[in-house]
């Protein structure tokens, strides 16, 4: 519309008018998206550790990361079998968010939050690029790796004589968090590494993918019954599962089955290998431990406990069929019976999958 009062009263004259169209629809949502940024920012929503993919985990809950890290977590992970890239993962998520600078006040640097004194231990140049730190990520995550595998081998060794009992990657994460020291004395995870083990826990579903990737599809399932009956009568009195232990009262995984059998009935080697562990212990009384090789590029391991004699030591070779030792009662044990574990890779499985049908 032209306008048709005098130019000097529209000069000097004007209207005040009402908010247009532009200002009505558009700017409260810019104004919305601007707040919306600022709190993705303080929050960690548009943190690095979300920007890129490597394609891990397939829930809503999958985290993003750079796509260099991948290889160099699998790389890390398999310095141990314990160890498995999504714990390493979980871990620095934990720590540091994936943020390199995370941890200045603390004197804690780079995503794996090594501390100048632990890095002089754990930390080497294993990307290649002329210098060892922290600060770049493949280093860090190599130095984790090491550090968590010495942990594992530390709390394998003391599970394997019965001086802990737990699983694995906890016993690991909790020796991370309080030291293998104090595992030992507790006997199992202590209290004080129980809100670390919690949060790194609860992140191990985001970065499962990375497991996935190399994996052979046969997880910790039984490769068939490969396993011969370690007694004469596989009479079950105790599965594998979560149960309440008759003497401690303590619910948790029964990491074996129980088998009944009389006092002093003849236990065997379930397969062909090498004895790594034959002695007394506290909680599994006579216990061997035998080390079966590799099934399917994982270890396997048969644990027998409450042996009333051993009948083999440390570093001998067995046949499947060795005798090995006699069924008793000795340590934690309301009556004779054998307690029977299969270990693949580090990890407690039903033993029963295992097992060809007893005499």
């Amino acid at each position: 519309m032209i306008p048709t009062g005098p130019p000097a009263e529209r000069s000097t004259k004007r209207t005040r008018r009402g908010p247009g169209p532009f200002v009505l629809l558009v700017l409260p949502g810019l104004l919305t998206l601007t707040a919306v940024t600022g709190f993705l920012a303080l929050t960690g929503g548009l943190s690095p550790a979300s920007s890129q993919s490597d394609g891990a985990g397939s829930s809503a809950d999958a985290v993003r990361i750079d796509d260099s890290y991948g290889p160099w977590l699998r790389k890390a992970a398999a310095q141990c079998s314990v160890v498995r890239a999504s714990v390493l993962a979980a871990q620095i998520d934990q720590l540091s968010g994936w943020s390199n600078d995370s941890g200045r006040l603390s004197g804690r640097r780079g995503i794996a939050g090594f501390t100048d004194a632990q890095w002089r231990t754990w930390g080497r140049d294993d990307d290649g690029n002329g210098r060892s730190s922290p600060r770049d990520p493949a280093d860090a995550i190599m130095a984790l790796g090491r550090q968590d595998c010495s942990l594992a081998g530390k709390v394998t060794d003391a599970r394997t004589e019965g001086r802990v009992s737990g699983d694995l990657v906890e016993l690991t994460l909790a020796a991370y968090a309080t030291g293998a020291d104090a595992v030992t004395e507790a006997g199992r995870v202590p209290d004080g590494a129980r809100t670390y083990l919690t949060e790194v826990k609860a992140l191990f579903a985001r970065y499962e993918a990375f497991d996935r990737e190399d994996s052979d599809g046969t997880g910790n399932k039984a490769a068939g019954a490969i396993l011969a009956a370690p007694v004469s009568t596989l009479t079950v009195t105790s599965p594998y599962g979560s149960r309440q232990h008759p003497l401690t009262g303590v619910t948790k995984l029964h990491t074996g089955v129980d088998f009944g059998a009389p006092q002093g009935s003849q236990v065997s080697a379930a397969k062909e290998g090498r004895v790594v562990f034959a002695a007394m212990t506290k909680a599994y009384g006579n216990r061997i431990v035998i080390d079966h090789g590799t099934i399917g590029g994982k270890r396997l391991e048969t644990t027998y406990s409450h042996l009333s004699a051993l009948q083999v030591s440390a570093g001998q070779s067995v046949e499947t069929g060795t005798p090995i030792g006699l069924v008793g009662s000795t340590g934690l044990s309301t009556g004779p019976h054998l307690h029977f574990e299969v270990i693949l890779d580090g990890y407690y499985t039903d033993p029963q999958p295992w097992l060809a049908a007893g005499g």
